[in-house]
């Protein structure tokens, strides 16, 4: 019979974890206890007799084995797993692999300094005394990120820097030496340099000075800096980019299809100044339509390689905050050279569809063409033709401010093109096709970026036109590469989340909707119409968002597995390369194709498609938190108001609530809710009050003032005042 191992004490057990890790960290190497010692900075002879019984002790649970006499080494299992960091807002963290079904609960004590994000290695065990596997940090591998944005609390000896982030569960010491002229309560950003095994907090320097809390320029500075993105080009970029010929060459326009005497116009938002795509439209002889989606050539101006180029890649996006435009390329190229503006020849790259009128394709062609731009519209303008079938713009909503008359020909174009856009959009939905036309939070500004007033933005068919001909040309590039085999870019989106969509349908249930999961096409059926049946009612912005969360994520990847959401097999961006370098890899790839180059390496492209999706995720987030703020920003001169709002979500500490009229979200916390005990049921998603057993749970109309306003968190906290019954 073999004996049992035996039971540890607590010092023995960290010794034990010490050594693991040690070892751990090279599993094709074995150790003796001197060498163990060493690494452990241990010399005395009780240490190192601790040592050699803990060694046998992990020997005797199949942790280790003896290779040769007295050395040891790690067996390699499955419980080591390579993965990243999730940390929730309470000092523990989730350990999330590819190779693992569920993420595993990391508590506290297990992270060894590892930060949300971290690439980890991790051991995975089960507790004894829970249900639950349990992971501890062997070795972070690397850090997500290095460089944080925080409030400096300067003392006498030393200063200390407190991040606004909730997952970031340590502040960050600074040596007196490395403040770099920050002043007591700045916002700084600061650069995490070490973290010493025994030290509570990581050591760090300030790299750059935001300004004040609170202050407007200094929190849109912290936010872009938060996530590691630029707000301003290198004088060296600037530079190479004012030194670029942008004239239209005949030579050049020699190489490419001459397309300037074809009825040509943009559609694009009235505050837009980068306009990456055109339409242009021709009537055939045979009754057939000749429809070109042009787009801003920008790879003839960005020359692989490059100073700029490498900075477009880095970039790899532009950045949308509420008050301005972070451009991946630098003003020149963005708003005049590559700017399909009107009455204006521009270099263009081109997909030129022959469509029948039944909106199918019978011809396309794709190459490097020239343009004159007739007419440029704004999305209102456009929309005013397709609703009034009338050539006059009203002074209301014209750019220039005055009525105007649309020449014939174009308003013709308009009306056509926008017919031809409803059929594609009915067989893209019959398809399986997903709609999602989430209402987006816009805000009104006065000159200095302060929010006056909140309005929503809504797709009509204006919008639906642009995006349908946007759609055909990424779907017919992809397409006409898949076909042949090659290296290619694309834009790939995955079947949703069945455990989501399991959770949508329980939070649904409580409208009265459903989800039919009896095949793929009853799924994005009952999405559609779910998504259909919510407009304009309490529950949309919560229903929408929810049914959103269901889905994966669309990336960037050289694998195509087709986009599910579209209901398309092919699918790329081609149409936007002002603001998206992937667009911009995609024109260079096609023009490689026709002229007869061989498949690209596929690994190569892989990586960039990978940075792109990731930096593409850092905007979004950057994107998300302006909007937090300005809606902070702008609560804070309502505090005396009682809103009416929608209960978003539930959880132990509290209730979620949206304004309905502002789509702002503040907490209302469950101490301070003062009519009741309520206590938290996770089943119904509700908090339950202990005598009146009052229920509140997502969905319910609440009515609720301003508590607090806090700019630099971006968190709004609401006193709860009632139920709307």
């Amino acid at each position: 019979m073999s004996k049992k191992p035996k039971k540890l004490g607590k010092k023995q057990k960290d010794f034990t974890a010490s050594i693991f890790k040690i070892l751990s960290k090279e599993p094709s190497k074995s150790f003796n206890y001197k060498q163990i010692a060493a690494a452990l900075e241990l010399n005395d002879t009780k240490s190192r007799n601790e040592i050699i019984r803990d060694l046998k002790i992990l020997k005797s649970q199949d942790k280790i084995h003896e290779t040769d006499r007295g050395k040891y080494q790690i067996i390699s299992k499955s419980e080591y797993y390579e993965g990243s960091i999730d940390m929730t807002s309470r000092k523990t963290g989730y350990f999330i692999c590819d190779e693992l079904e569920d993420d595993v609960f990391i508590p506290f004590i297990n992270l060894n300094h590892a930060l949300d994000g971290d690439k980890v290695r991790a051991y995975i065990y089960n507790r004894r005394s829970s249900r639950r596997p349990e992971a501890e940090v062997l070795e972070i591998l690397e850090r997500a990120k290095t460089e944080f944005v925080g409030v400096i609390d300067i003392q006498k000896n030393f200063a200390f820097v407190t991040t606004t982030n909730a997952k970031m569960y340590t502040d960050i010491f600074i040596p007196k030496n490395k403040i770099n002229g920050a002043q007591h309560g700045d916002v700084v950003l600061v650069s995490m340099e070490d973290w010493p095994k025994k030290a509570d907090s990581p050591f760090g320097s300030v790299i750059n000075v935001l300004g004040k809390p609170g202050e407007h320029n200094t929190e849109i500075h912290a936010i872009l800096a938060e996530y590691g993105l630029p707000y301003d080009f290198p004088i060296e970029v600037e530079t190479y980019a004012n030194k670029i010929d942008t004239s239209i060459t005949e030579e050049e326009i020699a190489k490419r299809r001459d397309m300037r005497n074809v009825l040509t116009f943009t559609i694009d938002p009235k505050d837009a100044k980068d306009f990456d795509d055109a339409l242009s439209f021709e009537v055939l002889e045979n009754g057939n339509y000749e429809i070109g989606v042009h787009i801003a050539d920008v790879s003839h101006y960005l020359k692989e390689d490059t100073i700029l180029d490498k900075e477009a890649y880095q970039r790899a996006t532009s950045v949308y905050l509420v008050d301005r435009v972070v451009p991946m390329l630098p003003e020149v190229l963005s708003n005049f050279a590559c700017s399909l503006r009107p009455h204006e020849e521009k270099y263009t790259f081109s997909a030129v569809f022959q469509l029948n009128p039944k909106a199918e394709v019978v011809d396309s062609w794709f190459g490097r063409t020239v343009i004159y731009s007739d007419q440029r519209f704004a999305y209102e303008e456009a929309q005013a033709i397709i609703e009034t079938q009338s050539d006059i713009i009203p002074a209301a909503i014209s750019l220039t401010g005055t009525e105007y008359k649309v020449p014939q020909p174009i308003v013709d174009a308009t009306l056509k093109l926008d017919e031809l856009a409803k059929i594609l959009r009915r067989k893209r939905m019959a398809h399986g096709a997903i709609s999602f036309d989430k209402v987006e939070v816009k805000f009104h500004l006065n000159q200095e970026a302060e929010p006056t007033g909140v309005y929503f933005k809504v797709s009509k068919d204006a919008n639906h036109l642009i995006e349908e001909f946007m759609l055909l040309a990424n779907r017919k590039v992809a397409e006409f590469i898949g076909k042949q085999k090659k290296t290619f870019v694309y834009r790939i989106h995955d079947e949703p989340n069945e455990d989501k969509l399991m959770n949508l349908q329980t939070v649904i249930k409580k409208f009265g909707y459903s989800i039919n999961f009896k095949s793929k096409e009853s799924i994005s059926n009952s999405l559609n119409t779910l998504l259909e049946e919510v407009q304009g009612k309490k529950e949309q912005n919560l229903v929408d968002t929810l049914a959103i969360r269901t889905m994966s994520k669309a990336v960037y990847s050289t694998e195509n597995i087709g986009h599910y959401g579209l209901a398309f097999d092919y699918y790329s961006h081609f149409t936007s390369p002002i603001r998206r370098y992937p667009d911009v890899m995609a024109h260079r790839l096609l023009q490689h194709y026709l002229d007869g180059g061989k498949s690209v390496n596929e690994e190569e492209y892989e990586e960039k498609c990978r940075h792109s999706s990731d930096m593409e995720n850092l905007a979004a987030q950057a994107e998300r938190d302006s909007i937090k703020y300005m809606q902070v920003k702008y609560m804070q001169d309502h505090k005396d108001e009682e809103f009416l709002g929608v209960i978003s979500g539930v959880t132990e500490w509290g209730i979620y609530v949206e304004i309905i009229e502002n789509k702002c979200e503040g907490m209302c916390r469950i101490r301070e809710l003062k009519d009741d005990y309520y206590t938290f049921d996770e089943k119904q998603y509700a908090l339950v009050g202990e005598v009146s057993k009052n229920i509140l749970q997502l969905g319910d109309e609440v009515f609720v003032k301003v508590k607090n306003a806090d700019l630099v968190k971006k968190q709004l906290d609401f006193w709860y005042l009632r139920k709307n019954e």
